[in-house]
C-alpha cells in the first residue's frame, strides 16, 4: 500500500494523465517579495527563511541552466523524462507581465517541459497575470497557479506579518477560477492561535470558493526568522508529530476525492531547523500519514461520505 492508495496525490494525477513519471523541477528566478521589499512590509512573514521551503532552489545564470541541472538529477534519481517548471522561490508573479513572460518562455522552451507551476502570494496576481498563464495554457501546457493562503482567518495571517487578507485570496481564486486556470492552495497547519477547528475551518472555505489542488506543510521553526525568536521565548509551541498526522488525516478526510494533493507535508533541512525535528524526515511524516488512514480504515473524501449518508439516514 502507499499514500495514495489513499490520497489523490499530484505524482499519480500525472502519471495517469500522462503515461510516464512527471516530476516538478524547483527554479529559482530571483524574485523577491512586496513583504520584504517595503511595498507591504519588511521582513517578510514570521516564518520564513525562503531555503526551508526552497531547499533545491540554487543560484544560478538562467532558468534553463536550472533545468538542465535539475533534469539530470530527477533523471537519474527517478527515471523521469517529462517535468514541469516550478517557480517557488518568493514571489513569482511580482514583476511586469513582459519580464514573467521572458523567465515563463525560458521555461517551455525545453521540449521536456510540459508545464508550468507559478507559486505566489494571492495579493500579487493582476488581471494581466492570469491572462498570461491561461495563455500557456491554451497552448497546450499543464499550468498551476500556487497561492500561498495559509490560513483563511485574518487574526492568524496578521500574527504572521503575512501582509494580506482572506480578501486578497478571494478575489484571486475566483478571478483564476473564471478564466479555468487550475489553483493550488497551500494551507499551514499549527499556525499561531491555531488547532485543529482553524484548520478544518480554513479547508472549508477554501472548498467553499473552489480549488483544484491542495498543500499542506505543518508550521516548522527554522534559523533566522522572527518565529525561532517567538519560540525561543516560549510565545509560540511547534506541533506534535501525532498532532500532525492526525489533522492532516482530518483535512484529507474533508476534502473531496477529485481535489489534488500536490502534498501532505513539507520538509526542512536539518541544518536550518530547530523545531519540531520531525520536520526532518519527510518520508516517515507520510508513512504515518497513511498509517493514520489506514488506522481508520479512511481515505479522502469519506468524512464527506458519511455526512451525505446521515442526511440520507434522516431525511423522511
Amino acid at each position: 500500500m502507499a499514500l495514495s492508495d489513499y490520497v489523490n496525490t499530484f505524482g499519480q494525477d500525472l502519471l495517469q494523465r500522462y503515461g510516464q513519471r512527471v516530476h516538478k523541477l524547483a527554479i529559482n528566478a530571483g524574485f523577491t517579495c512586496p513583504n520584504r521589499d517595503g511595498s507591504k512590509g519588511r521582513g517578510g512573514c514570521t516564518f520564513c527563511n525562503n531555503a526551508s521551503f526552497n531547499p533545491s532552489a540554487r543560484e544560478s545564470p538562467s532558468v534553463a541552466a536550472q533545468i538542465e541541472a535539475g533534469r539530470r538529477v530527477l533523471a537519474r534519481r527517478t527515471g523521469a523524462k517529462k517535468f514541469i517548471a516550478y517557480f517557488q522561490a518568493y514571489t513569482n508573479t511580482y514583476a511586469d507581465v513582459e519580464y514573467l513572460a521572458q523567465l515563463y518562455d525560458e521555461a517551455v522552451a525545453d521540449s521536456d517541459v510540459v508545464g508550468l507551476s507559478v507559486g505566489t502570494r494571492p495579493d500579487c496576481v493582476p488581471d494581466q497575470v492570469l491572462d498570461l498563464l491561461v495563455d500557456y495554457q491554451n497552448r497546450g501546457y499543464e499550468v498551476w497557479l500556487e497561492l500561498g493562503l495559509q490560513s483563511a482567518f485574518d487574526k492568524a495571517l496578521d500574527l504572521v506579518n503575512r501582509g494580506h487578507g482572506f480578501a486578497e485570496y478571494r478575489q484571486t481564486v475566483l478571478a483564476a477560477r473564471k478564466r479555468g486556470l487550475p489553483v493550488c492552495t497551500h494551507l499551514i497547519i499549527g499556525m499561531p492561535g491555531e488547532g485543529r477547528h482553524e484548520a478544518l475551518e480554513s479547508l472549508d472555505r477554501v472548498l467553499d470558493l473552489g480549488v483544484d489542488g491542495l498543500k499542506l506543510h505543518p508550521l516548522h521553526v527554522v534559523k533566522g526568522t522572527e518565529l525561532a525568536n517567538q519560540w525561543r521565548r516560549g510565545e509560540y509551541k511547534t506541533l506534535e508529530y501525532d498532532d500532525y498526522l492526525s489533522i492532516a488525516a482530518d483535512l484529507i478526510e474533508h476534502t473531496p476525492p477529485e481535489v489534488v494533493y500536490h502534498r501532505a507535508t513539507g520538509t526542512c533541512a536539518p541544518d536550518i531547523l530547530l523545531a519540531p525535528s520531525w520536520c526532518a524526515k519527510k518520508w516517515a511524516v507520510l508513512n504515518g500519514i497513511e498509517d493514520e488512514l489506514k488506522s481508520r480504515r479512511s481515505y479522502q473524501g469519506a468524512a464527506i461520505e458519511r455526512s451525505l449518508l446521515a442526511v440520507g439516514d434522516t431525511t423522511p
